[in-house]
């Protein structure tokens, strides 16, 4: 009961500190105004992991690839952690070095959309609530970029609109097979 608890408690924080790092870098992606208060919380949830790995890895183009290395770093601990609990204190053999490496990178995609879905949902249900709400314009800008192709393929239905539905379905199947992936590749 214990090890279900600890396994339960890593899997909560390891999962919402990389789906910071993600909006953290997805934020930057979209060029969202560093001084929105939302902007400011990510910032600095994150800032602690990002800022010494900036000083080794640089930024280019629209990748903040400090970010997205420390989300891969962080998904490969989470990972550790999780087999070191389930298996009760040992490590995996050093000839799974590789397995670990794919497995984080697919558990940070996981991650990925795990957010899409949570702020395409949110931006949905305040849309049909409070569309007025503060936070609208922020989910705009992040949910535009994947909404808006969708949009274009997707035949008129007068003022109903049917794209976070879409891209709610993508993610969720993205996640289902990005998630036995990673835990197949890495034996856990």
């Amino acid at each position: 009961m214990v090890r279900d608890i600890l396994i339960f408690l890593i899997d909560i924080i390891f999962q919402l500190f990389g789906i910071a790092l993600i909006l953290r870098a997805w934020i930057f992606a979209i060029r969202l105004h560093p001084f929105n208060p939302y902007s400011q919380a990510v910032l600095r949830a994150t800032d602690w992991l990002v800022q010494p790995i900036r000083r080794a890895v640089p930024v280019s183009g629209r990748f903040d690839w400090p970010t997205i290395l420390a989300c891969w770093v962080t998904a490969m601990l989470y990972l550790l952690l999780t087999w070191f609990i389930g298996t009760g204190g040992t490590l995996p053999p050093a000839s799974a070095f590789g397995a670990v490496l794919l497995s984080g990178l697919l558990v940070g995609l996981k991650w990925l959309f795990n957010i899409i879905v949570w702020v395409t949902l949110i931006q949905a249900v305040l849309s049909w609530i409070n569309p007025l709400s503060p936070v609208m314009p922020v989910l705009y800008t992040l949910t535009a970029p994947l909404l808006d192709p969708i949009r274009r393929a997707l035949p008129r239905m007068g003022g109903l609109d049917l794209s976070p539905l879409v891209l709610l379905v993508i993610a969720q199947v993205l996640m289902m097979v990005l998630n036995h992936l990673a835990f197949s590749a890495f034996g856990a």
